[in-house]
């Protein structure tokens, strides 16, 4: 490993303390289309919905480590029992423009360095929301999102919407169309949680920020191209997404070709549950790709004498599932989420982690009660499973997008993460946490793992 994963890079350490004293954060900016002078209140005469240009930024870096664990043996995607000390860093911009009544489009450079401990591989719920399939060593830039946003106002009182990273401020409507279009993260949109779904600012593992079972449509790095429409109706949200799946299971997207694709829809209800808000939403998919079968796969290496390969038996077919998602505040302090999710588990894992049944829950609690109010504690628990198809599959010694020891004594994943954030600043934070893995890999013959986190967070 290079050191660049064995230490905090010089760069990091110091942005992050310029966000602390305040040196250089702090900065919004939001031009319009004449140009605004110094003075405040020449700015505070602009009306919001002039402000015709928007400037973010944020920088978050994760460090993870996990104890040293019983695994008697190992596979090619096993997490390796005494890992070195790894890290992720993200550098964001997101730049705002408005074109016209309603639209807005968005571009977010970034700049990513690092990776997840083993190379990402390991456990299927992965604990670095921070980290993506594809690591390097060297700072490398990409562009994550370029989506153009289209709001429509049908009726309803007119509600304030702030400002932020890919938000402009303005008026919208209750009842309301939004049509995104580009390329972004599905879960920009879908299976949304207020507590559980930010690995920057919430929770770190990957089946407490999404659904463990959800098999959206993403690249390597969690991005697609497609298309969603959200249509709000006073207490109701009904979304529709089409999105682009790699062209291979797992795999980069080099180009746009919907010859593999993901279909969702999701209805998502509010209510106030003793005066306390709330959400409940309902989300079903399916994936129509070239997949294979888990059973097809075991059949031909039972044939050929050799180790169950799913790239040798893939054809097009479909891979459909279902998320119930759940969000209550329970008082101003306190709100708690769950998810369940499943998906039908005879054909391999296409985008996601080898989940097929998955269960979480969790609280999330604002500092207010020992004067932190900007601080938060979090505490989750999640449960994932898989098939019986994949189980057979992975026992046969076969490989799924991030676990594989060679052989299997199954039990169920389980994982609980607590997290403890603290705002140094409104521009910077610093999260420990720590998250306890039992049967990483649902392997309950290697194990339980410890894995601790500090986050590093600072926005502008």
């Amino acid at each position: 490993m290079s050191p660049f994963n064995s230490r905090k890079h010089p760069l990091v350490i110091l942005l992050f303390a310029l966000a602390i004293n305040g040196s250089v954060w702090g900065v919004n900016l939001a031009l319009a289309d004449e140009q605004i002078g110094a003075q405040d209140t020449k700015q505070d005469s602009v009306a919001i919905e002039d402000q015709s240009w928007s400037l973010y930024g944020q920088l978050t870096n994760i460090t993870q480590r996990h104890g040293s664990f019983n695994a008697p043996y190992s596979g090619t995607n096993s997490l390796s029992p005494q890992g070195p000390t790894v890290e992720t860093t993200d550098a964001t911009l997101f730049i705002g423009r408005r074109l016209w009544q309603g639209a807005e489009v968005w571009l977010n450079p970034e700049i990513d360095q690092g990776f997840g401990m083993n190379g990402t591989l390991g456990v299927a719920g992965f604990p670095s929301g921070g980290a993506y399939k594809i690591g390097e060593n060297k700072p490398y830039l990409r562009v994550p999102r370029l989506f153009l946003r289209q709001s429509i106002d049908l009726s309803g009182e007119l509600n304030s919407v702030e400002a932020g990273p890919n938000q402009f401020a303005g008026h919208q409507a209750t009842n309301n169309v939004i049509v995104t279009v580009g390329k972004f993260a599905v879960t920009d949109i879908f299976d949304a949680n207020s507590y559980a779904h930010d690995p920057r600012a919430d929770f770190l593992n990957w089946s407490i920020i999404d659904a463990g079972a959800y098999d959206y449509a993403a690249d390597s790095w969690g991005y697609t191209y497609g298309g969603a429409v959200e249509w709000t109706q006073d207490w109701w949200t009904l979304r529709f997404g089409f999105f682009q799946l790699s062209p291979v299971p797992n795999a980069k997207i080099a180009r746009v070709n919907f010859g593999e694709n993901s279909t969702n829809i999701e209805f998502e209800a509010r209510q106030n549950w003793l005066n306390h808000p709330g959400k409940v939403k309902l989300l079903v998919w399916d994936n129509q790709a070239r997949m294979a079968s888990y059973r097809d796969a075991l059949v031909l290496a039972q044939q050929t004498k050799t180790i169950s390969d799913v790239a040798l038996v893939r054809r097009y077919s479909s891979r459909p599932g279902v998320v119930l998602n759940v969000e209550q505040e329970l008082s101003p302090t306190v709100g708690a989420f769950a998810r369940l999710s499943a998906d039908r588990g005879d054909k391999e894992a296409y985008e996601f982690s080898d989940i097929n049944h998955s269960l979480s829950a969790g609280v999330s609690i604002k500092g207010a009660s020992w004067n932190r109010a900007d601080d938060t504690v979090g505490i989750a628990g999640v449960v994932n499973r898989i098939s019986g198809d994949a189980q057979h599959y992975l026992a046969a010694g076969g490989l799924g997008v991030l676990v594989g020891d060679g052989a299997l004594n199954y039990a169920p994943e389980k994982i609980a993460e607590l997290h403890y954030s603290w705002h140094a600043t409104s521009y910077a934070a610093v999260t420990l946490d720590y998250q306890h893995i039992t049967n990483p890999a649902y392997n309950q013959d290697r194990g339980p793992v410890s894995v601790y986190g500090l986050r590093l967070h600072a926005n502008f």
